[in-house]
């Protein structure tokens, strides 16, 4: 190869890097969205929330994994998308509380008002529903233990006031 034909290679392959960064610059420069804080970033994680009071809360996608909330209340609270992994629930309070696509995954419901709850689509895996009352609760699409379906059928009554379903066919009994 002669100097020129190297000289317009080096040349070409500097113009091609040039071409590049500049519009990976453009790139950033135009679909760049400033970094936005987040307002709210509390979580409940392993606290002990005894009575607790969450009545008629915004609690969308909150994390309570491994916390102790006994009889705490949860009326009329939104739990959209919210973590109860672990929690301790026993004798708690969600009655017309939406809990659509809560992660609830062993969790002690014992004890515990579902009253015209929603849980449509919420995942209800290794869940004890022991003594729960579930009138007018809607489970929609919700994932539960087979045996825990056939008890939870047992004493399914009532339609939800808000979607509509009755309580023993969202269980789909």
């Amino acid at each position: 190869m002669t100097k020129l034909s190297l000289s317009n290679l080096w040349l070409r392959r500097l113009l091609g890097l040039g071409l590049a960064i500049g519009l990976a610059c453009l790139w950033l420069a135009i679909g760049a969205t400033p970094a936005q804080a987040v307002v709210d970033t509390v979580n409940y994680n392993n606290a002990s929330l005894l009575h607790a009071d969450f009545s008629h809360q915004d609690l969308t996608g909150k994390s309570f994994v491994a916390a102790e909330l006994r009889e705490a209340n949860f009326r009329g609270a939104n739990l959209h998308n919210a973590m109860l992994t672990k929690a301790v629930l026993l004798d708690s309070d969600f009655e017309g509380a939406d809990l659509s696509g809560a992660l609830v995954d062993r969790v002690f419901w014992v004890g515990a008002n579902l009253t015209n709850a929603i849980l449509t689509e919420a995942t209800l895996t290794r869940t004890s529903f022991e003594n729960v009352t579930i009138t007018g609760a809607d489970f929609t699409d919700a994932i539960l233990d087979r045996y825990e379906i056939s008890k939870l059928c047992d004493r399914a009554e009532g339609t939800n006031p808000v979607t509509g379903v009755s309580t023993y066919d969202s269980l789909g009994c």
